[in-house]
């Protein structure tokens, strides 16, 4: 079929159908919602906690009371979901990461809280140990080489105590290799059939990452980098890869991260697979925004709303994003 457009300048004027707020409304490809927003928030231990994060400006780390406010408020700004994330001092992290597997560890007793009183939302928990590990990687260290097989191990454990928490959804983030086919045979054989794995599938060894760090406090912590495991940006085809292997195993949806810098991916892991395909607006995205805003350079209301339509202009399902209340304001508003 020819898509070419029929017709030439002057019988065809593309302006005109430009010219009127409702005409550009009935012409718009691409609808954004509330609907497509999980929202990312950084947990902290405490009570009536809401921490600034000097690197992520509008953005805290709350205590699960303070988390349990903020499921309320996503329920009633029609947000389906959070995405939770935890802050671990470095006095409490191990070489092991064993907190990660601990049933009371603050990721599960949030998790609990917020199920308690909002059970209709949906709650996302990754699954990697760098929150916990005292070296700031995401799998076990043995002489500066991460091990793949026995860190697999304990990420089973870390999914099956999360969904035994109330989690819905577990994201592995750590890009071991073979990790979705373990965690669902792990989760299947727990009792847990119906807790989806929501693959990150396509993570690269992005420098975006910086302000998430140190929201967590990996800050400073990380010896080395993730280039071992995580993918090269200048890879694609490599993504694919990843992405049909992760499907093969079990993953119920998949995840391409940074989101801006790899639009490119998302629209290929689309329309290669035609899966549910989700992407994260990381840190960084979000602190340039935040900080261009803050400093007069661009006009943060409409920078948000583009950067958000162009994921779904791409292809996504849906975004993980830290702007998810602040945007489902914007599109109440009209």
């Amino acid at each position: 079929m020819n898509k070419t457009p029929l017709g030439r300048y002057p019988a065809l004027r593309l302006r005109r159908m430009r010219g009127a707020d409702w005409s550009r409304r009935l012409m718009s490809e691409t609808t954004l919602s509330c609907d497509d927003f999980i929202w990312a928030i950084v947990l902290k231990d405490g009570k009536g906690l809401r921490e600034p994060i000097d690197a992520m400006p509008g953005v805290f780390r709350l205590s699960p009371d303070e988390a349990v406010k903020a499921a309320i408020e996503a329920r009633d700004l029609g947000i389906p979901a959070l995405a939770l994330f935890p802050y671990t001092d470095a006095d409490a992290r191990t070489p092991g990461g064993e907190d990660a597997v601990n049933p009371d560890n603050l990721m599960c007793r949030a998790a609990r809280a917020i199920k308690a009183q909002v059970p209709e939302i949906g709650l996302m928990a990754d699954v990697a140990l760098d929150p916990y590990t005292d070296h700031g990687h995401d799998g076990l260290l043995n002489d500066g080489v991460i091990l793949n097989d026995e860190t697999v191990e304990i990420l089973v454990k870390q999914a099956v105590v999360q969904a035994a928490a109330g989690f819905d959804i577990v994201a592995p983030s750590d890009m071991m290799d073979g990790r979705v086919g373990a965690i669902r045979q792990g989760l299947d054989k727990a009792g847990y059939q119906n807790v989806q794995i929501m693959a990150y599938a396509a993570k690269y060894a992005s420098a975006f990452y910086g302000p998430y760090r140190e929201a967590i406090g990996s800050a400073g912590v990380l010896q080395g980098d993730k280039r071992t495991y995580q993918m090269d940006p200048a890879n694609t085809d490599e993504a694919l890869r990843e992405v049909g292997l992760d499907l093969a195993e079990g993953a119920d949806s998949v995840m391409v991260k940074p989101g801006m810098p790899y639009l490119d991916i998302v629209r290929r892991v689309k329309e290669e697979f035609a899966a549910p395909t989700f992407v994260f607006q990381v840190s960084g995205e979000y602190a340039m925004i935040r900080a261009a805003a803050q400093n007069g350079w661009l006009d943060g209301e409409r920078a948000m709303m583009e950067s958000l339509t162009a994921f779904k202009r791409a292809g996504a399902n849906g975004i993980i994003t830290y702007f998810a209340a602040e945007a489902a304001r914007v599109l109440r508003r009209g």
